[in-house]
């Protein structure tokens, strides 16, 4: 057996010690409330925090309310007001946590996990609604469609930031104009697809700089799109992104020119290969043609799967852009050693990176995964009842804190248990 190659531990957000956490709570709701202007916000923000964390079966906000309130119909439409109305800035409670995030998680190294959750819907008029396919269902139903950003490290792990999805049609089409009223959707949005939302929350982390980070990861969806590769590129950090087998790369740089002018039309300015140039392959061609001796066997550790056993090899290759050649790139690939099963993978990361930090990086989006379980099992994250653009923002902006809420103490249980069993000296 190889060694073990660590990802991130995995944290276990156990229903039975969310009782223990009354004054702990009011303490991490002390954080945020100076960014809620009004004291009735900030009394319904712990309140619906506190159903959230509670072990009621179904969290909207009816039976949230009604459980710690009591039977008060004022009280419910409060809360309905309050999350889908409100005028409070939940872009100013997430920059906080991430400072908090920063606090109990940031590393130099630090990664930030991209990934997309859907949450079936009945009806039509929920903004973004659309039949399309719905991951949590595995199939086409109807669904919203949202993009989340999380964070990673060898402390843990949590959620940053979310943006809801909008189909074409739900911002292009005249159509759906007063679908678009009704939901307080704003007459400037334009159509983002799924990666340039992933984009725009990674830039905004990283404006900040609250939050130290290096990577990026992300599953081929984004890593189709080169434009969100390049992005990433941009802001200084480093995706492992995995891409359709269909993906084609250049073994060597392949030789280019600018075609000389004939003295006829415009000038020639953009590169193009030259007579002879070989084609780039695909990642699967490049794969087959490796030697067996280029395979080395690793462990990786997955979440609550355990380790995993696998084989990997690295290479690097030229990205492809607009036919032409692109950055210099890792080329890594992983195959099951009982199934066979391939999972192909581009990388920015320099030439000198070691094989197993990339090995490493393989295993690195379950963590986000695991959030999306924890929210919609734990936390009610699916459980929302809105219908408009704002309270979708608002409900997910809580439920993120909550989560990072249950994060927080289990880190500080993980390490009171392990001061007390440290001898005295």
């Amino acid at each position: 057996m190889t060694d073990l190659i660590e990802t991130v531990p995995q944290i276990d957000l156990a229903r039975a010690d969310i009782e223990q956490l009354v004054e702990a709570l009011r303490d991490y709701h002390a954080i945020y409330s100076p960014l809620l202007q009004r004291r009735e916000q900030r009394a319904l923000a712990h309140t619906y925090l506190q159903g959230l964390l509670s072990e009621l079966p179904r969290k909207s906000i009816e039976p949230m309310v009604l459980t710690l309130a009591g039977v008060n119909p004022n009280a419910v439409r409060a809360m309905q007001s309050f999350i889908s109305e409100g005028a409070w800035d939940d872009e100013a409670l997430l920059h906080q946590h991430w400072k908090e995030v920063e606090t109990d998680l940031g590393t130099d190294d630090g990664v930030l996990m991209v990934d997309g959750s859907d949450f079936p819907k009945q009806g039509s008029h929920s903004a973004g609604v659309k039949r399309q396919y719905c991951g949590e269902l595995g199939k086409r139903a109807n669904c919203q469609a949202g993009v989340f950003l999380g964070y990673g490290s060898l402390t843990g792990y949590t959620l940053l930031d979310r943006r809801l999805y909008l189909p074409a049609e739900w911002v292009t089409d005249a159509a759906y104009a007063a679908r678009r009223t009704q939901c307080g959707i704003a007459e400037h949005l334009s159509f983002q697809t799924k990666p340039e939302l992933a984009r725009e929350m990674i830039a905004a982390v990283v404006k900040t700089q609250h939050l130290r980070c290096r990577w990026v990861v992300a599953d081929e969806a984004f890593g189709a799109d080169t434009a969100f590769l390049d992005g990433v590129a941009e802001h200084g950090l480093w995706y492992f992104a995995e891409v359709p087998h269909s993906t084609r790369v250049w073994g060597k740089r392949p030789a280019t020119h600018v075609p000389a002018w004939r003295g006829r039309g415009r000038r020639p300015e953009r590169a193009r290969l030259v007579a002879g140039a070989p084609e780039a392959q695909t990642v699967v061609v490049h794969a087959a043609l490796l030697p067996a001796e280029a395979w080395s066997r690793h462990t990786i550790k997955e979440g609550s799967k355990g380790p995993m056993v696998a084989e990997f090899t690295a290479v690097r290759v030229i990205g492809v852009r607009e036919g032409l050649p692109g950055p210099d790139v890792w080329l890594v690939l992983r195959r099951h050693v009982e199934t066979g099963e391939l999972k192909t993978y581009l990388c920015n990361a320099p030439a000198d990176t070691a094989m197993g930090r990339l090995v490493g990086m393989s295993g690195m989006r379950w963590p986000i995964e695991t959030c999306f379980e924890d929210g919609k099992q734990l936390l009610g994250m699916g459980d929302y009842e809105v219908r408009g653009w704002t309270g979708w923002y608002h409900h997910m902006t809580l439920v993120i804190l909550a989560h990072f809420f249950l994060v927080r103490m289990c880190l500080r249980w993980k390490k009171k248990r392990q001061q007390s069993r440290c001898p005295r000296s």
